[in-house]
Order: C-alpha cells, then sequence, then structure tokens
C-alpha cells in the first residue's frame, strides 16, 4: 500500500512541477486535435497523400520521430482510404517505438492489423507486437498516462500475446506466444492458468517443430511448482507425475527425459511420506483401519522409499490389532 502511496505522490509532484512552454500558437484542427505549430503554419503538410507520406518517411530516416509521427498520423486521418495509409499507420508505430512508447506501439499496430488486415509488412508488425509484448513479460513497467513508468502487469501482458495469436494465429512468432502465456502466468504463481496456457499451445501447434514437447514439459513443471508449494497437494503431485509420464513416453529421445524421470520419483517419494504422515495420525487416533489404507498407499507410491520399509512394518503390527480387536469384541447376539 505504500509503495503505490509513494508512487502516486510522486507523480503529483512531476505533473505539479511540470512547466508548460508554449513558444508557437496552439492550431485545432478536426480529426487531428490540437497542436502546437509555429507561426506561419505547417510547413510539413502537403495536400497528396503521397507527399505526405514521403515527408514522414524522410523524416524518419534522418531520426526526426516527432515530425515523422505527425506527418505519417495526418495521412491515416486525413486519407484513411487511400494506398497510403497502411504504410503510413506503420510509420506511426516506428515513431513510437522509437519514443519508447511501447504500449502505443501496440496500439498502433493493433490499428494497422485490423483496418488494413492485407499490408505486406504483416509478419514484421507481428514480429514487433511480440517483441513489445516480450519486454513487458522481462518487467518492464506500463506507463501512467503513457508518460510516467508505474507498473508491471501480467493480465495486461497477455492480453497484448492473445491479440497477437489473433491477428497471426499460425504465424512465427504464434507458438512462442502462447507459451509466454504460460510464462506470464506463472509469475503470477497462477500455475492452472499456466497449465492451460500450455496444454492449449501443445495442442494447437503440435506439428510445429518442439512446441509440443517444450509445452508438454513446461506443464509438468508449472504442477510440480504448484505441488511444493506450501500446502502440498496429493492431487496436483499426482497431475505433475502424469504430465512428466507422458512426456517421457511421447518423446523417449528428448534430452530432458533424464530430469522428468528424476522429477517422478521425487515426487512419488513426497507422495509416499505424504501418506505416511496421514498413516501415522490416523494410528495415533486408534483409527488401525484408515491407518493400514495409508500405509497400503504408501506402498502403492513408493515402494523402494525408506517409508515403504517401515510402513511394511507398520502394516503388520496392524493387522495383529486388527485381528486381535476383532476377537476381543463380544459375540452379537
Amino acid at each position: 500500500m505504500m509503495r503505490w502511496l509513494f508512487r502516486l505522490a510522486l507523480v503529483a509532484l512531476i505533473a505539479a512541477g511540470v512547466t508548460v512552454h508554449t513558444p508557437a500558437p496552439l492550431v485545432y484542427r478536426p480529426g487531428e486535435g490540437w497542436t502546437y505549430e509555429s507561426i506561419g503554419g505547417a510547413k510539413w503538410r502537403r495536400t497528396r497523400a503521397k507527399d505526405q507520406l514521403e515527408v514522414a518517411q524522410e523524416a524518419f530516416d534522418r531520426k526526426d520521430f516527432k515530425l515523422a509521427y505527425r506527418a505519417a498520423r495526418y495521412v491515416v486521418r486525413t486519407w484513411p482510404l487511400s494506398d497510403y495509409a497502411p504504410k503510413a499507420q506503420y510509420l506511426v508505430g516506428r515513431c513510437l517505438e522509437e519514443k519508447h512508447s511501447d504500449e502505443k506501439a501496440f496500439r498502433a499496430y493493433q490499428t494497422l492489423m485490423t483496418k488494413y488486415p492485407k499490408i505486406d509488412s504483416y509478419e514484421d508488425v507481428l514480429e514487433r507486437q511480440y517483441t513489445i509484448a516480450n519486454r513487458f513479460l522481462a518487467g518492464q513497467w506500463f506507463k501512467l498516462w503513457g508518460v510516467i513508468p508505474f507498473f508491471s502487469s501480467m493480465d495486461k501482458t497477455v492480453k497484448m500475446y492473445e491479440e497477437l495469436i489473433k491477428n497471426g494465429p499460425y504465424s512465427k512468432v504464434a507458438p512462442p506466444s502462447q507459451m509466454n502465456i504460460g510464462a506470464a502466468r506463472e509469475k503470477q504463481s497462477d500455475f492452472v492458468g499456466a497449465v492451460k496456457a500450455y496444454e492449449k499451445a501443445a495442442d494447437k501447434y503440435h506439428d510445429m517443430g518442439t512446441v509440443a514437447p517444450d509445452a508438454i514439459y513446461k506443464a509438468g513443471e508449472a504442477y510440480h511448482k504448484q505441488a511444493t508449494t506450501a500446502d502440498y497437494d496429493q492431487s496436483v503431485a499426482g497431475k505433475a507425475i502424469a504430465t512428466f509420464s507422458d512426456f517421457t513416453t511421447l518423446y523417449p529421445a528428448e534430452p530432458r527425459v533424464a530430469g522428468a524421470q528424476k522429477t517422478i520419483l521425487a515426487l512419488r517419494t513426497e507422495q509416499a511420506r505424504g501418506n505416511y504422515q496421514t498413516a501415522r495420525y490416523y494410528e495415533k487416533k486408534r483409527k488401525w483401519e484408515a491407518a493400514l489404507i495409508y500405509y497400503n498407499e504408501v506402498l502403492l507410491k513408493d515402494a523402494n522409499s525408506t517409508f515403504a520399509e517401515e510402513a511394511k512394518q507398520r502394516i503388520e503390527t496392524l493387522k495383529q490389532r486388527v485381528a486381535q480387536q476383532a476377537q476381543n469384541q463380544p459375540a452379537a447376539r
């Protein structure tokens, strides 16, 4: 809470200290909004879309991204149906990227994909969206008011990947985007969401390179992480074992098989330990039959563990107690 209050206070301080310098007139144009322009008008404006796009491209090439952005945006707003509008919208996104306004750049590219889906630079735009989303996955902060870096958000990052996949469901960057949704969910400790994302990747892109084995292995890892959190969950451990077992069966030549098998053994030992502790609890409560059930589970989960040897001894002892208890019961009349 204090962290957020500090950020809000910092934003208020910055806003209060900003001095607005207006050396030029403030001009409003329909469809473009308010802009500051030098006395004598905007010398960068042209009367044809082709000429206006050339202004934008030339400005971009000499790294005058502010002018390139304004000139390109003017093309899109003035001649939205022209042949030059798609390239202009692309330049809008590129300028925003160069100005480190990644979220706005992603939106600009999304607008490009939505309005002009037949553009020649389709794959390039998808890759740029993918690169932007990856930066946010790595921890880059989203900006407040599009200016002040303020917070990271895996939910917003996931939405970026989802939009990207929708734009090109079978593009080169779609499979890694689906995998990165799983990675984003893991960063949130949302292991259920992570598994769903990985399973979707394995199912949808099963015939695309190493996507399926990677996805299945990652799903197993997500289950494993969930199983080893503060509250040990036997059912989740079972899912992790089943997923890693599928991995080793489907991809026996995979280099990670040895690691998966080692994890399976560790999980089974942990399952055996959990059942052993439960059995001991029931034994202390003198509930022999319930204790026997869990001691037998120890043998089923990992017959080679140290818990298994102790479980066998306890089973023999409890069988005698149960039999003796049955003999001591008064005969039913």
